[in-house]
């Protein structure tokens, strides 16, 4: 330290000015830095623990969502729920009147209780109205049949038709 304070003070006026700026320079965006990535820490840190309060809230209610669920599960009928196949073959049935479908089946998940199936509907260039029907005729067949998700998007060579994409999903009871 001593040798640095004797070089810093041989050096002319200007000099010192110049490296004492550059050191303020480099300090300030050092220090900028380090506040961005503290700032960061501290967001990450306290939405982490935000989804942790969720999660311990949630495997507190265990029991009772476990008990509702086996209430849900006592309400279906076995014999109306459907596997993919039977899904799909549904979904073939309403679609019958729509243009230019597609349907494409997405990873079942399965518990000890219960499987649910997945399918990714696609219908282009369809009036609101044979949609409408659709998704009412759907609507008829919960909670066997659902729809997860839906998006809707005017066709652009003719706003008047839409482009539907919706994720279906069935519920199968084991046996």
């Amino acid at each position: 330290m001593k040798a640095f304070r004797t070089y810093f003070l041989s050096l002319l006026l200007r000099e010192k000015i110049l490296l004492v700026g550059f050191v303020l320079i480099f300090a300030v965006w050092w220090f900028s830095s380090f506040a961005g990535r503290a700032g960061r820490f501290a967001r990450d840190f306290h939405r982490t623990s935000e989804d942790l309060a969720v999660q311990r809230d949630w495997l507190g209610r265990r029991s009772d969502v476990d008990a509702a669920s086996k209430r849900a599960i006592a309400q279906l009928d076995p014999a109306r729920t459907l596997d993919s196949a039977a899904l799909q073959g549904v979904l073939n049935t309403l679609a019958a009147g729509l243009p230019n479908t597609q349907i494409d089946a997405r990873p079942d998940e399965r518990t000890d209780q219960f499987a649910v199936h997945t399918v990714q509907f696609s219908v282009r260039k369809v009036d609101w109205s044979a949609l409408q029907h659709f998704y009412v005729e759907l609507g008829k067949r919960a909670p066997y049949i659902s729809i997860e998700q839906c998006s809707l998007i005017a066709d652009r060579a003719n706003p008047a038709q839409l482009n539907a994409t919706m994720q279906i999903s069935s519920v199968e009871i084991a046996r």
